[in-house]
C-alpha cells in the first residue's frame, strides 16, 4: 500500500486491489456515461425486480407506516405470517407518542396535507386506543 501525504495532516491511502491492471482500475473508477436509450433499456430489462430501487419514501409514507404499526397492535390487522390478530396496548401508546412527537417537532415545516394527515392518524389511533382500553380494563386514558 502506498501512503502519500497531501497537505498538512492528511494521508491518502490506496486500498485498491494490486491484482487489477491500471486500465481495469480506471474503468472501475470512472463511471460510464449512459445515453438515455441505454438507460431506458436497462430500466425495461430490470422489470419489477428493481421496484424497490424506484420506491421513494416521503413524509406521508413514513407516518402511514408508523400508523399501520399502531393499527396492527390494536388488533385491526392480522399478522401476515400467522393470520392472528393481537392486542398490544403499550405498543399502540408508544406509536401514538411517536406520532405526537413528530407533529410537535415538524410544526411549521409540513404541507397542509401532511399536517392534516398526521393529525387524523393521531386522532384515529387515539380513539381506537380508548375504545380497546375500555373493553379490556373498563377505563380509558390517552
Amino acid at each position: 500500500m502506498n501512503a502519500d501525504a497531501e497537505g498538512e495532516g492528511f494521508i491518502i491511502q490506496d486500498n485498491r486491489s494490486s491484482q487489477l491492471s491500471e486500465d481495469e482500475i480506471q474503468k472501475k473508477d470512472s463511471p460510464k456515461k449512459e445515453t438515455s436509450q441505454e438507460s431506458k433499456k436497462k430500466e425495461g430489462s430490470a422489470g419489477h425486480s428493481s421496484h424497490a430501487e424506484h420506491f421513494q419514501i416521503d413524509f406521508s409514507t413514513f407516518i402511514l407506516s408508523l400508523a399501520s404499526t399502531g393499527f396492527y397492535h390494536l388488533g385491526d390487522t392480522p399478522d401476515p405470517a400467522t393470520g392472528q390478530k393481537t392486542l398490544n396496548l403499550p405498543a399502540v401508546e408508544q406509536t401514538i407518542d411517536m406520532l405526537k412527537m413528530l407533529s410537535k417537532k415538524t410544526q411549521g415545516n409540513l404541507t397542509k396535507d401532511e399536517q392534516t394527515q398526521l393529525e387524523n392518524l393521531i386522532y384515529q389511533l387515539q380513539m381506537k386506543y380508548v375504545e380497546k382500553t375500555k373493553k379490556t380494563t373498563g377505563s380509558h386514558a390517552v
